[in-house]
C-alpha cells in the first residue's frame, strides 16, 4: 500500500516527505519533480515568501541511479529563510534566546491559531501556525510528482487549472484537456487559466485585493485523463475512491468545499438531465459515456472518463488589514495578527491538488494491480485490461 506523510514547519530548517510503497524501477526525472515545485511557486499575487525561497528536491534514500528502488522515499526541501529564524525557531530551549521567540499572542480568524492553542495547551499561536502553514504543501507537491511519473507510466496524466478567482469565472464549456496541460509548460505562471481575456480580469481581481489590503479565493479544477475503469470500490464507505478523493483535496489548507463532476449544479437538476447515459463503441469494443457529469466516478468505482475534481479555496486568512482578535494575555480586544502572506494562491492550490489526486490514484492503482517491481505492476495492469477487453 502507497504511503505518504509530511513534516517540517514553516520557518524550520526543511521540510521532508516520505513516500512508501512506489514500486521499484520507476523512473524518476529529477528536473519534472523541481518543475512541479516551482509551479506551485509561481502565480500572481504570491507574497514575499516567494522571492526567498528556491525549492529544491534533494532525494535521501528510496533512489538508486535514477530509478527507485522499492524502499522508502525519502525527500528533503531546504528553507532558506531559515536563516531569519534560527534562534526564533530554534529545536533547544537556549534562555539567552528566549526574547526571539517570536510569540504570536492575537490569534488570526479563519487560521488554526486559535483552535490549535486550546487543543495543544500551547501559550502563543507560533507553535501551531508553523506547521498549519500552506508551506507544508511543497512537501506534499514533491511526493505528488513521484506519484505522477509512476502514473505517467500507465497513460495516466493530471493537470489543473482556475476556474473561478473571487466573482469573475470561466464559461461553463467544454475545455479540452491538451489546452489545460499545456498551462504548465507557460513560462511565466500568472493565474493559470485558459482563457487570457478572462485571466485578465481575473488579474483585476487580485489587483483590487491588494489595493484594498484583503485577500481573494476561487476554484481550481484537477483532470486526471486515462485513469482505467475499476479503480476504487462500491464495498465499503472508506474504500470509495471519491470519498478519497475528496478526503485529500479537502485536507488542502483553505479549501473549504469540494466538488466531483457537476455535483454541485447536479443536487438542483433532475435526474434525467444529470446521469450520464451509457453507449457502445463497436469498433473499439467498449462501453463509453455520452457526457461526463458524473466526473469519471460512479458507486466510488472509475468508470473510465476522465476524473474530474473541484476545489473551493476561501481567501487567506492573513489580512495585511486585519479582523479583530482577542489577546491571549489580557483577553482584551485587538487586531489580529500579521504574519507575511499571499493575497491570492488558487494556481498553487490547483498544483497542490494535482498532487494530491495523483497520491490518492497511485496508491488505489497499487492497490488494485500491485507489484514489488513495475515490471510486475505492468503485467497484472495489462492482464486486467485484457480481461476488461474480453469482457
Amino acid at each position: 500500500m502507497l504511503r505518504f506523510y509530511t513534516a517540517g514547519e514553516s520557518h524550520g530548517q526543511a521540510l521532508v516527505a516520505t513516500l512508501m510503497g512506489l514500486p521499484a524501477h520507476v523512473p524518476v526525472d529529477f528536473a519534472y519533480v523541481n518543475r512541479e515545485l516551482k509551479r506551485r511557486m509561481g502565480g500572481y499575487g504570491r507574497g514575499g515568501r516567494m522571492k526567498i525561497e528556491s525549492d529544491t528536491a534533494q532525494f535521501l534514500s528510496g533512489v538508486r541511479h535514477g530509478e527507485t528502488i522499492g524502499s522508502p522515499i525519502a525527500i528533503l526541501i531546504e528553507n532558506r529563510d531559515w536563516k531569519n529564524w534560527q534562534e526564533s525557531m530554534s529545536v533547544e530551549d537556549l534562555p539567552e534566546t528566549r526574547e526571539k521567540y517570536k510569540p504570536v499572542m492575537s490569534p488570526r480568524p479563519g487560521h488554526a491559531d486559535l483552535a490549535g492553542c486550546l487543543k495543544y495547551n500551547f501559550p502563543d499561536a507560533r507553535y501551531v501556525l508553523e506547521r498549519a502553514s500552506a508551506r507544508e504543501t511543497a512537501a506534499r507537491v514533491a511526493g505528488g510528482a513521484l506519484a505522477k511519473l509512476f502514473l505517467m507510466q500507465f497513460g495516466i496524466r493530471i493537470a489543473s487549472h482556475t476556474v473561478a478567482l473571487g466573482s469573475v469565472a470561466l464559461p461553463d464549456i467544454p475545455i479540452p484537456f491538451e489546452r489545460i496541460l499545456a498551462l504548465r509548460d507557460c513560462e511565466e505562471i500568472l493565474l493559470s487559466c485558459v482563457d487570457e481575456e478572462v485571466e485578465a480580469r481575473m488579474k483585476a481581481e487580485v489587483d483590487k485585493a491588494t489595493q484594498e489590503r484583503d485577500t481573494v479565493g476561487g476554484t481550481f479544477e484537477v483532470i486526471a485523463e486515462s485513469v482505467p475503469v475499476g479503480l476504487g470500490s462500491c464495498a465499503q464507505w472508506d474504500e470509495k475512491l471519491d470519498g478519497q478523493l475528496a478526503h485529500a483535496v479537502m485536507s488542502i489548507q483553505a479549501v473549504k468545499a469540494v466538488e466531483i463532476g457537476t455535483g454541485i449544479g447536479n443536487a438542483a437538476t433532475p435526474g434525467s438531465g444529470v446521469h450520464d447515459e451509457i453507449g457502445y463503441d463497436r469498433q473499439g469494443k467498449h462501453f463509453i459515456r455520452k457526457s461526463n457529469r458524473a466526473g469519471g466516478l460512479e458507486g466510488g468505482i472509475t468508470n473510465g472518463e476522465p476524473i474530474v475534481v473541484r476545489g473551493y479555496l476561501k481567501p487567506i486568512s492573513t489580512l495585511r488589514r486585519p479582523l479583530e482578535s482577542v489577546d491571549f494575555a489580557t483577553r482584551e480586544t485587538v487586531k489580529a495578527a500579521y504574519e507575511r502572506s499571499d493575497v491570492c494562491v488558487v494556481p498553487a492550490a490547483g498544483v497542490v491538488g494535482e498532487a494530491m489526486v495523483a497520491l490518492v490514484l497511485a496508491r488505489s492503482f497499487l492497490e488494485k494491480f500491485g507489484g514489488d517491481s513495475l515490471e510486475e505492476t505492468r503485467h497484472n495492469f495489462d492482464a486486467y485490461l485484457d480481461q476488461v477487453r474480453r469482457y
